[in-house]
């Protein structure tokens, strides 16, 4: 008999959906997944607020979820919300919002936000459900919009280490990438940023166990998107593409390089990661260095799984 959940991760950026059903052996087997830009965190690095606009965005996006839900009939489901809420003064408007709607399909149902260290623990568990285990150690990184966790663990012991870096491709484009296309000198602060903030993730994880690493999330998705050129998304041929780090740091040399008409014009581009996705690529750049020097890794393994998958695993 199956158990059908539903899960909603809402990020700085985005706010996803997954509904499933959990098998006796645990695995879940797609109903619905679905994303929309709603750019909850805009503004929150300096404001420390969230914008009213924002949390309609979200509102609006959630409603239609609920009725996915309903629809489907799901037993249970759990919201996450992750780094731009944890940020902000005026939270409680949000949750207020969050529970009337999760409330119409699951009565009682909230939203809660997670630590870093969860959302790097769930994150970890969605993304290498499906790879060899004899490739781990794994070092996964789940690069969002306001904060990046990297998380070192296998699939016996699990996870052995996590870090959630304060950083992200929001973050980072609102306090340095502010030209089109952003000044050399607007990139060099920012990957001086990128690679300050890492700095204190890579002293908690001790990345140079790893053997493989897991990239998952919009920016690392739509980088692999662009490297292999396709002519519009495609989740399928994206979900574990295997990129050489010489093509990781070709293609965000290019997406950083690119003026906003430009990076619009890809095919796989989707709108509301137009004018953050260089922003992700500094970030993404850094790591693939400061990887290859530490561990000593040759290869991105792309996840489409990722914490929306441990969200909806930790309530089968």
């Amino acid at each position: 008999m199956n158990d059908r959940v539903a899960a909603v991760d809402c990020g700085t950026n985005s706010i996803r959906l997954l509904i499933a059903d959990v098998g006796r052996d645990g695995r879940l087997t797609d109903l619905h997944r679905e994303m929309r830009i709603v750019r909850l965190g805009k503004g929150v690095d300096a404001t420390g607020e969230l914008n009213p606009e924002a949390i309609e965005r979200t509102r609006v996006a959630l409603h239609d979820y609920v009725d996915l839900m309903r629809d489907a009939g799901v037993a249970r489901v759990r919201m996450a919300a992750t780094s731009a809420t944890r940020d902000a003064r005026n939270r409680e408007d949000f949750f207020t919002m969050a529970a009337a709607e999760l409330g119409r399909a699951v009565p009682g149902a909230q939203a809660e936000v997670i630590t870093g260290d969860e959302e790097a623990r769930l994150s970890f568990a969605g993304a290498v459900g499906e790879l060899n285990p004899d490739e781990g150690p794994f070092v996964v990184v789940d690069l969002g919009g306001g904060s990046t966790e990297v998380v070192l663990g296998d699939e016996s012991g699990g996870v052995q280490a996590a870090y959630s870096a304060d950083i992200g491709c929001v973050r980072i484009t609102e306090r340095y990438l502010h030209a089109d296309p952003p000044t050399g000198e607007e990139v060099a602060s920012a990957r001086f940023f990128a690679a300050e903030r890492l700095a204190q993730a890579f002293g908690v994880v001790p990345v140079e166990r790893a053997h493989t690493w897991v990239g998952v999330a919009g920016t690392m998705t739509t980088l692999a998107a662009v490297a292999l050129d396709l002519p519009e998304y495609d989740s399928e041929r994206v979900h574990l593409t295997r990129l050489k780090l010489d093509q990781v740091r070709d293609v965000c040399r290019r997406l950083v390089g690119m003026t906003h008409d430009e990076r619009a014009a890809l095919g796989p581009m989707h709108p509301g990661r137009v004018d953050v996705i260089g922003g992700g690529a500094v970030i993404t750049q850094v790591l693939a260095d400061e990887l290859a020097r530490r561990a000593n890794v040759a290869e991105l393994i792309v996840s489409e799984h990722d914490i929306l998958d441990g969200i909806a695993l930790s309530i089968a």
